[in-house]
């Protein structure tokens, strides 16, 4: 099996990681990995999503936080399934 990262989460308390490998495809087990801690876990992927964007790590419903290297980057306004995209069709700023 290949060890490379398809994913990473850089704090424990994200509920989203970035896809860091090209053509990651709906149907991946994604080799996930927490560089907090250097903990490894698996996550399948419902979409495909392209690299440097994010991925759902659990089920999000709107009006939920989004947060990523441990901090909040806005609210999630359209519900997301575990594995799916995260992006600017799911996720807005609370600046406005």
């Amino acid at each position: 099996m290949d060890n490379t990262p398809h994913l990473l989460v850089h704090d424990r308390r994200d509920n989203v990681g970035v896809v860091v490998v090209e053509n990651l495809a709906a149907g991946a087990s994604m080799l996930c990995v927490v560089t907090e801690d250097n903990s490894e876990f698996r996550c399948n992927l419902k979409q495909d999503v392209p690299i440097g964007h994010k991925v759902a790590l659990r089920d999000l419903k709107p009006g939920e936080t989004v947060i990523k290297y441990g901090q909040d980057i806005g609210r999630v306004v359209a519900a997301v399934r575990k594995g799916e995209h995260v992006h600017v069709h799911n996720l807005k700023t609370k600046r406005w």
